[in-house]
Protein backbone atom coordinates (compact mmCIF):
# COMPACT_ATOMS: atom_id res chain seq x y z
CA UNK A 1 0.00 0.00 0.00
CA UNK A 2 0.97 3.96 -0.66
CA UNK A 3 1.91 5.63 1.84
CA UNK A 4 -0.51 8.10 3.07
CA UNK A 5 0.99 11.16 2.74
CA UNK A 6 1.06 11.12 -0.98
CA UNK A 7 -1.94 9.03 -1.31
CA UNK A 8 -4.71 11.24 0.57
CA UNK A 9 -3.89 14.10 -1.25
CA UNK A 10 -3.63 12.56 -4.47
CA UNK A 11 -7.19 11.01 -4.09
CA UNK A 12 -8.84 14.39 -2.96
CA UNK A 13 -7.74 15.40 -6.41
CA UNK A 14 -9.22 13.33 -8.15
CA UNK A 15 -12.36 13.97 -6.56
CA UNK A 16 -12.13 17.19 -7.71
CA UNK A 17 -11.53 16.27 -11.08
CA UNK A 18 -14.28 12.95 -11.33
CA UNK A 19 -11.74 10.70 -12.27
CA UNK A 20 -12.38 7.14 -10.24
CA UNK A 21 -9.84 5.54 -7.96
CA UNK A 22 -9.00 2.26 -9.09
CA UNK A 23 -8.49 0.64 -5.49
CA UNK A 24 -12.18 0.93 -5.41
CA UNK A 25 -13.63 -0.57 -8.13
CA UNK A 26 -12.09 -4.70 -9.55
CA UNK A 27 -9.62 -4.60 -12.71
CA UNK A 28 -13.21 -6.13 -14.78
CA UNK A 29 -15.01 -2.26 -13.72
CA UNK A 30 -12.16 -0.44 -14.69
CA UNK A 31 -12.47 1.29 -18.27
CA UNK A 32 -10.44 3.11 -20.51
CA UNK A 33 -10.62 6.91 -20.28
CA UNK A 34 -11.79 7.68 -23.89
CA UNK A 35 -8.50 9.69 -25.52
CA UNK A 36 -9.80 13.33 -24.72
CA UNK A 37 -10.30 14.82 -28.09
CA UNK A 38 -11.62 17.85 -26.50
CA UNK A 39 -11.03 21.53 -28.18
CA UNK A 40 -8.55 22.81 -25.12
CA UNK A 41 -6.21 19.75 -25.65
CA UNK A 42 -6.02 20.77 -29.15
CA UNK A 43 -5.50 24.56 -28.53
CA UNK A 44 -3.04 23.97 -25.43
CA UNK A 45 -0.89 21.76 -28.26
CA UNK A 46 -1.65 24.10 -31.33
CA UNK A 47 -0.65 27.24 -28.73
CA UNK A 48 2.92 25.74 -28.37
CA UNK A 49 3.54 23.51 -30.84
CA UNK A 50 5.31 26.14 -32.93
CA UNK A 51 7.39 27.78 -30.32
CA UNK A 52 10.41 28.79 -31.48
CA UNK A 53 14.20 29.32 -30.02
CA UNK A 54 16.67 26.90 -28.09
CA UNK A 55 15.71 25.09 -25.09
CA UNK A 56 17.57 26.36 -21.76
CA UNK A 57 17.63 24.38 -19.00
CA UNK A 58 18.63 26.63 -16.00
CA UNK A 59 19.89 25.18 -12.31
CA UNK A 60 18.93 21.16 -11.32
CA UNK A 61 16.16 18.96 -11.28
CA UNK A 62 15.36 19.83 -8.06
CA UNK A 63 16.18 23.37 -8.07
CA UNK A 64 16.08 25.27 -11.29
CA UNK A 65 14.19 26.55 -14.50
CA UNK A 66 12.97 25.88 -18.03
CA UNK A 67 13.15 28.60 -20.84
CA UNK A 68 11.11 27.38 -24.40
CA UNK A 69 10.71 24.12 -23.27
CA UNK A 70 8.48 21.83 -26.08
CA UNK A 71 4.87 20.77 -25.72
CA UNK A 72 4.38 17.10 -25.66
CA UNK A 73 1.59 15.59 -28.30
CA UNK A 74 -1.14 14.55 -25.94
CA UNK A 75 -1.51 11.25 -27.95
CA UNK A 76 1.03 9.90 -31.16
CA UNK A 77 0.73 6.82 -32.75
CA UNK A 78 2.02 4.22 -30.60
CA UNK A 79 2.18 6.88 -27.14
CA UNK A 80 -0.59 8.38 -24.95
CA UNK A 81 -0.14 10.86 -22.63
CA UNK A 82 -1.43 9.52 -19.19
CA UNK A 83 -3.61 11.92 -17.81
CA UNK A 84 -5.59 15.21 -19.51
CA UNK A 85 -5.65 17.25 -16.24
CA UNK A 86 -2.56 16.72 -16.15
CA UNK A 87 -1.76 17.89 -19.34
CA UNK A 88 -3.91 20.73 -19.30
CA UNK A 89 -2.16 22.27 -16.40
CA UNK A 90 0.78 22.12 -18.48
CA UNK A 91 2.82 19.38 -16.98
CA UNK A 92 4.07 17.45 -19.93
CA UNK A 93 6.82 19.92 -20.98
CA UNK A 94 10.59 19.33 -21.43
CA UNK A 95 13.80 20.60 -23.05
CA UNK A 96 13.65 20.26 -26.63
CA UNK A 97 16.65 17.44 -26.34
CA UNK A 98 14.51 15.40 -24.57
CA UNK A 99 11.35 16.12 -26.53
CA UNK A 100 13.52 14.83 -29.47
CA UNK A 101 14.90 11.67 -27.55
CA UNK A 102 11.49 10.71 -26.08
CA UNK A 103 9.62 10.93 -29.32
CA UNK A 104 12.61 9.45 -31.59
CA UNK A 105 12.61 6.16 -28.96
CA UNK A 106 8.17 5.84 -29.83
CA UNK A 107 9.08 6.10 -33.36
CA UNK A 108 11.96 3.29 -33.47
CA UNK A 109 9.41 1.13 -31.55
CA UNK A 110 6.46 1.77 -34.03
CA UNK A 111 8.60 -1.08 -36.16
CA UNK A 112 9.75 -3.13 -33.59
CA UNK A 113 6.28 -2.92 -31.45
CA UNK A 114 3.70 -2.59 -33.82
CA UNK A 115 0.40 -2.21 -32.11
CA UNK A 116 1.75 -1.43 -28.49
CA UNK A 117 0.94 1.87 -26.80
CA UNK A 118 3.46 3.17 -24.28
CA UNK A 119 2.48 5.61 -21.31
CA UNK A 120 3.99 9.07 -21.01
CA UNK A 121 3.72 10.13 -17.51
CA UNK A 122 4.04 13.72 -15.71
CA UNK A 123 7.55 16.28 -17.22
CA UNK A 124 7.89 19.83 -16.50
CA UNK A 125 5.91 22.57 -15.98
CA UNK A 126 6.08 25.27 -19.03
CA UNK A 127 8.49 27.59 -17.18
CA UNK A 128 9.68 24.58 -14.87
CA UNK A 129 10.14 25.00 -11.04
CA UNK A 130 8.11 23.22 -8.12
CA UNK A 131 5.91 20.76 -9.74
CA UNK A 132 3.54 18.86 -6.78
CA UNK A 133 3.98 16.69 -5.73
CA UNK A 134 7.73 15.65 -7.59
CA UNK A 135 11.30 16.50 -5.46
CA UNK A 136 12.57 17.08 -9.06
CA UNK A 137 11.18 17.46 -12.97
CA UNK A 138 12.00 21.67 -12.14
CA UNK A 139 14.22 22.07 -15.11
CA UNK A 140 12.74 19.97 -18.30
CA UNK A 141 15.26 17.12 -17.90
CA UNK A 142 13.28 14.83 -15.95
CA UNK A 143 10.43 12.21 -17.06
CA UNK A 144 8.30 9.88 -16.00
CA UNK A 145 7.51 7.13 -17.83
CA UNK A 146 4.67 4.63 -17.08
CA UNK A 147 5.88 0.54 -16.75
CA UNK A 148 4.82 -1.36 -19.40
CA UNK A 149 2.36 -4.22 -18.40
CA UNK A 150 1.94 -7.44 -19.05
CA UNK A 151 -1.84 -9.38 -18.24
CA UNK A 152 -1.05 -13.31 -18.08
CA UNK A 153 1.59 -12.77 -20.19
CA UNK A 154 0.18 -10.79 -23.17
CA UNK A 155 1.31 -7.16 -23.54
CA UNK A 156 -1.87 -4.87 -21.84
CA UNK A 157 -2.60 -1.12 -22.06
CA UNK A 158 -5.42 -1.74 -19.84
CA UNK A 159 -4.78 0.87 -17.48
CA UNK A 160 -2.92 3.65 -20.07
CA UNK A 161 -5.68 5.87 -19.60
CA UNK A 162 -6.95 5.92 -15.77
CA UNK A 163 -5.21 8.99 -15.32
CA UNK A 164 -3.74 10.22 -12.38
CA UNK A 165 -4.63 7.09 -10.05
CA UNK A 166 -1.71 5.15 -12.40
CA UNK A 167 0.76 6.93 -9.74
CA UNK A 168 -1.02 4.92 -6.59
CA UNK A 169 -0.89 1.14 -8.42
CA UNK A 170 0.99 -1.10 -5.94
CA UNK A 171 3.07 -3.73 -7.16
CA UNK A 172 4.87 -6.67 -5.32
CA UNK A 173 8.54 -7.14 -5.44
CA UNK A 174 8.11 -9.36 -8.21
CA UNK A 175 5.87 -6.82 -10.39
CA UNK A 176 2.78 -8.48 -9.91
CA UNK A 177 -0.16 -5.92 -9.50
CA UNK A 178 -1.48 -6.35 -5.83
CA UNK A 179 -4.83 -5.72 -6.58
CA UNK A 180 -5.05 -8.17 -9.97
CA UNK A 181 -2.14 -10.52 -9.94
CA UNK A 182 -3.19 -11.13 -13.45
CA UNK A 183 -0.89 -8.09 -14.36
CA UNK A 184 2.85 -8.06 -14.20
CA UNK A 185 5.93 -5.37 -14.97
CA UNK A 186 6.92 -6.41 -18.14
CA UNK A 187 10.57 -5.65 -17.70
CA UNK A 188 11.92 -6.91 -20.56
CA UNK A 189 10.04 -4.60 -22.70
CA UNK A 190 11.26 -1.72 -19.80
CA UNK A 191 14.62 -2.37 -19.97
CA UNK A 192 14.29 -2.55 -24.20
CA UNK A 193 12.75 1.05 -23.91
CA UNK A 194 15.77 2.35 -21.45
CA UNK A 195 18.14 0.75 -24.00
CA UNK A 196 16.54 3.00 -26.86
CA UNK A 197 16.36 5.83 -24.73
CA UNK A 198 20.19 5.98 -24.08
CA UNK A 199 20.94 5.48 -27.72
CA UNK A 200 18.47 7.99 -28.77
CA UNK A 201 19.93 10.53 -25.97
CA UNK A 202 23.38 10.68 -27.17
CA UNK A 203 22.21 11.13 -30.52
CA UNK A 204 20.31 14.24 -29.37
CA UNK A 205 23.56 15.52 -26.67
CA UNK A 206 22.05 13.63 -23.77
CA UNK A 207 22.94 11.07 -21.66
CA UNK A 208 20.44 9.42 -18.87
CA UNK A 209 22.00 10.80 -15.68
CA UNK A 210 19.86 8.51 -13.51
CA UNK A 211 17.03 6.17 -13.12
CA UNK A 212 14.53 5.57 -10.31
CA UNK A 213 13.03 2.47 -10.44
CA UNK A 214 11.34 0.93 -7.07
CA UNK A 215 14.95 -0.78 -5.40
CA UNK A 216 13.44 -4.09 -5.21
CA UNK A 217 12.39 -4.70 -8.76
CA UNK A 218 15.94 -4.14 -10.06
CA UNK A 219 16.57 -7.53 -9.78
CA UNK A 220 13.41 -8.65 -12.05
CA UNK A 221 14.48 -6.00 -14.25
CA UNK A 222 18.19 -6.52 -15.06
CA UNK A 223 17.48 -10.75 -14.97
CA UNK A 224 15.12 -9.93 -18.24
CA UNK A 225 17.19 -10.95 -21.70
CA UNK A 226 17.37 -7.11 -22.33
CA UNK A 227 17.70 -6.29 -18.82
CA UNK A 228 21.13 -8.18 -18.72
CA UNK A 229 22.11 -5.91 -21.40
CA UNK A 230 20.94 -2.40 -19.56
CA UNK A 231 23.11 -3.83 -16.72
CA UNK A 232 26.02 -4.37 -19.10
CA UNK A 233 25.38 -0.75 -20.33
CA UNK A 234 26.35 0.86 -16.84
CA UNK A 235 23.42 3.58 -16.18
CA UNK A 236 23.08 4.66 -12.72
CA UNK A 237 20.04 3.27 -10.96
CA UNK A 238 19.56 4.91 -7.73
CA UNK A 239 20.54 2.92 -4.79
CA UNK A 240 19.48 4.81 -1.87
CA UNK A 241 16.46 6.02 -1.61
CA UNK A 242 13.41 7.11 1.24
CA UNK A 243 10.84 5.12 2.30
CA UNK A 244 8.38 6.97 0.39
CA UNK A 245 10.19 7.59 -3.14
CA UNK A 246 11.25 3.90 -3.40
CA UNK A 247 7.62 3.02 -2.59
CA UNK A 248 6.25 5.45 -5.12
CA UNK A 249 8.34 3.81 -8.44
CA UNK A 250 6.89 0.98 -8.79
CA UNK A 251 4.14 1.94 -11.55
CA UNK A 252 6.41 4.20 -13.18
CA UNK A 253 10.07 4.72 -13.72
CA UNK A 254 11.86 8.23 -13.58
CA UNK A 255 14.64 9.20 -15.78
CA UNK A 256 16.79 12.29 -15.45
CA UNK A 257 19.05 13.30 -18.62
CA UNK A 258 21.83 15.15 -18.52
CA UNK A 259 22.90 17.35 -21.56
CA UNK A 260 26.50 16.52 -22.96
CA UNK A 261 28.81 19.96 -23.00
Amino acid sequence: MKLLPIILPLLLIQACTGQSNPSDQTTSQLKEEKVPETDPIRELYNQYSKSSGPSISGGTVSNGSLKNGKLFPFKGPNFIYFDSTSYLNKHAFTHEKVHHTVLDTYRQFETVLPGFEFGLMECSNEHGGKIWPHRTHQNGLSIDFMSPLLKNGVSSTDFNTIGLPHYLMDFDENGIYTEDRNYSIDFNLMAQHLLELDKQAKKNGLKIEKVILKIALKDELFASEYGKQLKARGIYFATNLSELIDSLHDDHYHVDFGIIK
